[in-house]
């Protein structure tokens, strides 16, 4: 009966040792999802978007990482293509950044926004949440163009109830020293313009995820 009670108190000892024990937070695993201005064309290795915003995340002290799957010269329609595959399981967020060169290249806006209405339903669907950046029409489009063009990403933010940021170059677009000579691309300066730009977003969505 001893030896019996002693079996009993060691179980009920561990199980409570084990129950009182803190959570580990799991890191949160995202993925930066795009063209050429995700993908850091001309720049090195650590300058990217995906780069510089987790490391600025790191050093307020999230536990985040961020993949680069940023193809140059991607549009909506080869980034569809190729969404299940550049996207791991155990994925925790997007950030989708698509569209520019579609604009650049005149493609029909209704075709930008079916494509980039079909990513995001595939990536909720598998509990992936979706951070949308948005983009804007190049001038030379003409106006109508960019009306429809340009009125793509707050709709399907809204329709589908996911985080929006209305303009992914925010910050390094005409502005001196932050854009490469092609006027296109950002410097590494002008990427980290525009992670500053964009960790207020970052910062809310991991905070209401009760990371931080």
């Amino acid at each position: 009966m001893f030896k019996q009670f002693l079996r009993f108190f060691a179980a009920a000892g561990f199980a409570f040792g084990v129950s009182t024990l803190p959570a580990q937070a799991e890191t949160v695993r995202g993925v930066g999802f795009g063209d050429s201005l995700m993908a850091g064309y001309q720049l090195p290795a650590d300058a990217g978007f995906p780069e510089q915003l987790e490391a600025a995340l790191k050093a307020e002290g999230f536990d985040v990482t961020i993949t680069n799957a940023g193809v140059s010269g991607d549009t909506t329609s080869g980034g569809l293509a190729r969404l299940d595959w550049s996207v791991p399981d155990g994925t925790d967020f997007v950030i989708l950044e698509l569209g520019g060169n579609d604009a650049l290249r005149g493609i029909a806006p209704d075709l930008t926004r079916a494509n980039l209405d079909a990513m995001i339903e595939r990536l909720q669907a598998r509990d992936i949440d979706v951070i949308l950046a948005g983009m804007r029409a190049p001038p030379n489009m003409g106006g109508d163009y960019a009306r429809q063009f340009d009125a793509i990403f707050a709709e399907l933010a809204e329709a589908h109830d996911v985080l929006l940021y209305p303009f992914f170059l925010e910050g390094a677009i005409t502005v001196d020293g932050m854009m490469q000579a092609d006027g296109i691309h950002p410097t590494a300066d002008g990427v980290k313009a525009m992670v500053e730009r964009f960790l207020p977003l970052m910062r809310t969505y991991l905070s209401d995820r009760g990371e931080g």
